[in-house]
């Protein structure tokens, strides 16, 4: 296992940073269903933390269902669990109606979701939105897509409300239900003016979090989940001229 430089403190930001790392190699195929993974001592050395971060890190993967620690044989990765049929049945990116349905669920779910995380997050889910924030303005800024790391942002709010429901729901919907991504099945480069937008609401968000500020945090959320509606009617308005 090649060595993996990662940040240093806090402990719980690293433990986040290994569970996404060994998260990705095995959604990306790295390691397939009944592989078992590196030893805690490989997984210590690999990724230069300490024995604690990789057992919490593993242990997290398991709250999700990705691996199976099995006594004196390790842990193994384990088959994608089935789809929820009764979750959000019928949604489609591809309809206008299924769009602002789900817009419009969001705008109540995450506005509830960033006003806890103002009162609830701690120090190292604060770091870990601030750095998807950054992730995201720098996308933005270049002109590059920015679908994964705006969910990416709304994944962090989510989790700093410390209320796994609410990241549970994100990771239901996925980026496909992010307008700009839904709209023609990819991902488009963001025009200047709309990047700009995009970064004031979600700087918005992020401060009032920061701050502390309950109220004015669920009111940032909902405002820029209502302005993604109004923006996505007005580019279908502009599709039909």
């Amino acid at each position: 296992m090649a060595a993996t430089a990662l940040k240093s403190p806090p402990a719980q930001t690293l433990v986040v940073q290994v569970r996404d790392a060994l998260r990705a190699r095995i959604t990306e195929g790295e390691f397939k269903p009944g592989d078992r993974l590196p030893s805690e001592a490989r997984l210590t050395e690999g990724f230069g933390v300490s024995r604690t971060v990789v057992r919490e890190a593993i242990a997290a993967l398991r709250s999700d269902g990705l691996v199976e620690p099995r006594q004196g044989a390790g842990v193994f990765v384990l088959p994608p669990p089935p789809p929820d049929d009764l979750a959000f049945q019928n949604v489609d990116p591809a309809r206008v109606s299924s769009l602002i349905e789900m817009l419009e669920l969001r705008t109540a779910v995450e506005g509830d979701a960033a006003g806890f995380a103002a009162l609830r997050h701690s120090p190292a889910q604060e770091e870990a939105m601030i750095d998807a924030f950054q992730r995201f303005r720098q996308l933005a800024l270049a002109g590059q897509p920015t679908s994964d790391a705006d969910f990416a942002f709304h994944m962090a709010v989510a989790e700093a409300a410390n209320n796994p429901r609410f990241a549970e729901f994100l990771r239901l919907t996925g980026t496909a239900l992010i307008p700009r991504s839904a709209v023609g099945g990819s991902d488009p480069a963001t025009p200047p003016d709309y990047a700009r937008r995009l970064i004031e609401e979600h700087e918005a968000i992020l401060t009032e979090i920061q701050n502390g500020h309950e109220d004015a945090a669920r009111a940032a959320m909902r405002a820029h989940l209502r302005n993604s509606q109004a923006r996505y009617r007005l580019y279908l308005r502009g599709t039909r001229v």
